[in-house]
């Protein structure tokens, strides 16, 4: 069992009157930009032991009476078809997973604003679809200048001409399939129109990173920078908050960048800022609720290097910028970590090493490892996942919980029917292969119980896995690193 940094029940409690305390200094109607993930917070999670992966959605859920929720879009990610990494979905199917997931726990999503809207074919079709659907669709256009020209901004020409999204309740929770979707200008664009019926209202800011009342470096914070190296966030003192009230806190550089342009704009909407900072802005309670500090700085550490193997990983396919390793390298020298920090990653090139082929480590929650090796009949990380089911049930490691009579024939349709070159079984044909073993078999189905508990576990492999591995790795809750390296290098293509 894990040990404990965050109170997540605290973290509920504290964070929802926050939110409660920001509605009522706004006269009892706040648009809250909401960033980051909602549903899947799993980075949170990592590096805050303790913290649910869907507590914001459940924060928000003691709120469910007074929240409705506004969604944006930008047009252009919709056109190009821009993809969220994650999850490998369109930000346009994000849009219509967010709604069904929201809709299923029981929050109001009042409506989808399309923004940046220039006539966009792709934008237009999505508009019907949801219209077609019966969610309410608006539309907010680019306005020239923007952020810098404020009286252009702030005016009938500027926000004026976006459409107002009619909304009912207090709290209005403004989110997107992901960033540069237009959260900031949705709410400030709602603002205006408010201001312009008779409406008091305010905006505030939901993000959990940085946490603002750390330190710059703690590993909390820096982990955070690791998590976006490649978009060039940086965490930076809060100048503003430091001279309005003599408190140092953390912010990152966008958010400190625009502070002065977002301050002026809410002075022209309602006649003055309600905020001496963007710290000010932000309703963040996470750093309260930490009550084992040197379990959330090891977690970190470790998110730091997890995330420094990613980056080489897509560096080494040809997916990620020099850049964003150069920064996690420097990311890990200030946490002072290496990556054989890892405990997994000693015990996967160890066993490399004595086979002379790919292997596979897991870390157990009981901080025990497992290895994998690579055979005739399975991959290593199919055998390491075997292995941990095994060590879980307390299976003896020599004792087969799948027959190689079973596993023969499904290499045969591999080889000869399905074209595959790897005659090994894949993690998700192992799993399949034990799910029909179990039906026979007791221990099989010992086994197969097992597999909740390898949710939060580590992994290394000794070589980049294939889609499918990393992809069962993901859903089973295991947090997978690989060597940048690919198991034959005399091939173009793996799979």
């Amino acid at each position: 069992m894990k040990e404990l940094g965050f109170d997540n029940d605290r973290y509920l409690a504290t964070q929802s009157e926050k939110i409660k305390e920001r509605i009522r200094q706004f006269g009892g109607k706040l648009y809250l930009e909401f960033g980051g993930k909602l549903f899947d917070d799993y980075h949170a999670s990592r590096v805050l032991p303790g913290f649910q992966p869907d507590s914001k959605v459940r924060m928000l859920l003691q709120l469910k009476d007074q929240a409705e929720i506004v969604i944006a879009v930008n047009a252009a990610d919709i056109e190009k078809n821009k993809v969220r990494r994650d999850l490998g979905v369109t930000y346009d199917s994000e849009v219509m997973r967010l709604i069904d997931a929201f809709r299923e726990i029981g929050l109001y999503v009042g409506s989808v604003v399309i923004t940046r809207f220039t006539g966009q074919a792709a934008a237009q079709a999505f508009q019907t679809r949801l219209e077609n659907l019966g969610i309410r669709v608006f539309l907010h256009y680019p306005i020239a200048g923007y952020p810098n020209n404020i009286p252009f901004i702030v005016s009938e020409e500027g926000f004026g001409r976006n459409q107002y999204v009619e909304t009912s309740r207090s709290l209005v929770v403004v989110t997107a399939p992901g960033p540069g979707s237009g959260k900031m200008a949705t709410c400030l664009s709602q603002l205006y129109h408010e201001y312009k019926r008779g409406v008091p209202a305010g905006y505030a800011k939901f993000e959990t990173f940085p946490i603002w009342d750390l330190p710059l470096k703690h590993p909390v914070n820096l982990a955070y920078e690791a998590a976006t190296a490649d978009l060039n966030d940086v965490n930076m003192i809060d100048p503003f908050h430091l001279e309005a009230h003599g408190v140092t806190a953390v912010n990152y550089n966008r958010d400190v960048e625009v502070f002065p342009v977002l301050s002026a704009i809410l002075e022209k909407i309602s006649g003055r800022s309600p905020y001496c900072s963007p710290t000010d802005m932000g309703v963040n309670m996470a750093g309260s609720c930490i009550v084992n500090d040197e379990v959330c700085r090891e977690a970190s550490r470790q998110e730091i290097i997890r995330r420094y193997f990613i980056a080489r990983c897509e560096q080494r396919r040809g997916a990620a910028e020099d850049g964003s390793v150069y920064k996690l390298e420097l990311l890990m020298n200030q946490a002072g970590v290496t990556e054989a920090d890892r405990p997994v990653t000693g015990p996967a090139l160890a066993r490399a090493r004595e086979t002379g082929l790919p292997a596979v480590a897991i870390r157990l929650a009981d901080g025990r490892i497992v290895t994998g090796k690579t055979s005739e009949l399975l991959g290593g990380s199919s055998a390491a996942l075997l292995n941990a089911l095994k060590a879980l049930a307390g299976i003896p490691k020599a004792e087969h919980l799948i027959a190689p009579a079973v596993i023969e024939p499904i290499q045969k349709l591999k080889i000869t029917h399905l074209g595959n070159r790897n005659p090994r079984l894949h993690t998700d044909e192992v799993l399949v292969a034990l799910a029909m073993s179990a039906v026979t078999n007791p221990t099989a189905q010992l086994a197969m119980d097992q597999l909740q508990a390898l949710q939060g576990c580590s992994a290394h492999s000794t070589v980049l896995l294939s889609h499918v591995d990393e992809d069962t790795f993901h859903r089973l809750g295991v947090d997978l690193t690989c060597e940048p390296q690919y198991q034959t290098n005399d091939r173009l293509y793996h799979r």
